[in-house]
């Protein structure tokens, strides 16, 4: 009897349960999927500056058809400046730079990272076209065709990343397709209006102000629906490095617009809304990029989702 009691774990007190609750665990304490390898800051960095880029170009454009020259000048500065550190971000974390030129030996339409590639070489030179005639005041018919094709391009440039990491096997970033090219389309518009604000003339600076309270709305409202869709698989944006960025990204984004409206008549106010905006961008890139490798990192994330897709 001493020795049954001793197998069932029987104390006097009923049967106790045996067999411990369950984890999500994994061979040899593997994960279940490989994380990324990607590093921050690169590619967080690169994410960033790539929403940047492109939705200044959109910026530029406007600026320039509608008779802003300083704001023009400043966001297709930007946007060069922003795209060319966006590509050496992304080749320093490749290693070289034949890595890249590598992706573009092939064109496949169903590869977001093919597409991304060969939409950043065309977009490159275009943004660099714009900016030097800007700049220089030469070439103006140049000019104007370059600002007109990044601007065409610049939506696919500040969006295709949401897509390419989409496209991965990582539950946040997987399981968020739907709402992550709105979430980096919003942050990008958020990013160029702060450049706009704190980069150009007060006078000129009504587009910039229009544009970085869109992309906030926007931004915001992916961000708070990909949450309440994704359930359980979007607690690595409320926690950890990833909850802390986006937090911080919304506190940054809220100071940025209040000033924005609220300064426009003071200079400085107007500046440190702009910065505030650009901070509040990329930290919510920061975010996505964390939250998206502790995804990866606990097995938990795969394991759930699974068990009740079977279960459905």
């Amino acid at each position: 009897m001493n020795d049954h009691k001793a197998r069932t774990g029987h104390r006097g007190r009923g049967e106790q349960p045996m067999v411990p609750d369950a984890e999500f665990s994994s061979y040899y304490g593997k994960p279940v999927l490989n994380a990324p390898v990607w590093h921050s800051p690169d590619i967080p960095g690169y994410l960033f500056l790539g929403g940047l880029a492109g939705a200044s170009s959109l910026l530029g454009a406007g600026s320039h058809a509608t008779g802003r020259p300083a704001l023009a000048r400043v966001a297709k500065t930007g946007a060069f400046g922003a795209m060319s550190l966006s590509l050496a971000a992304l080749v320093h974390d490749l290693g070289r730079p034949s890595r890249f030129l590598n992706m573009l030996r092939v064109f496949k339409v169903t590869s977001p990272m093919s597409v991304g590639s060969w939409l950043l070489a065309g977009y490159g030179p275009l943004a660099g076209a714009a900016a030097f005639s800007a700049v220089a005041g030469k070439l103006p018919r140049i000019g104007a065709a370059a600002t007109a094709g990044s601007a065409l391009l610049g939506p696919a440039v500040a969006t295709y990343t949401g897509a390419l990491i989409s496209d991965t096997a990582v539950p946040a970033w997987h399981e968020g397709y739907r709402e992550m090219p709105y979430v980096f389309a919003g942050s990008g518009a958020t990013a160029a209006g702060g450049l706009g604000l704190l980069a150009a003339p007060g006078r000129e600076s009504a587009p910039a102000r229009a544009l970085a309270v869109l992309g906030v709305a926007l931004e915001g409202a992916a961000v708070s629906r990909m949450r309440q869709r994704l359930g359980m698989i979007a607690e690595p944006y409320r926690s950890g490095n990833g909850g802390r960025y986006l937090r911080a990204g919304e506190l940054l984004s809220a100071a940025g617009v209040a000033g924005a409206v609220l300064g426009r008549r003071n200079g400085m106010v107007r500046r440190l809304s702009g910065a505030a905006l650009i901070a509040a961008s990329a930290a919510t890139r920061w975010g996505i990029f964390h939250g998206g490798k502790d995804s990866a990192n606990d097995p938990k994330y795969t394991v759930v989702p699974q068990r009740e897709r079977l279960r459905e």
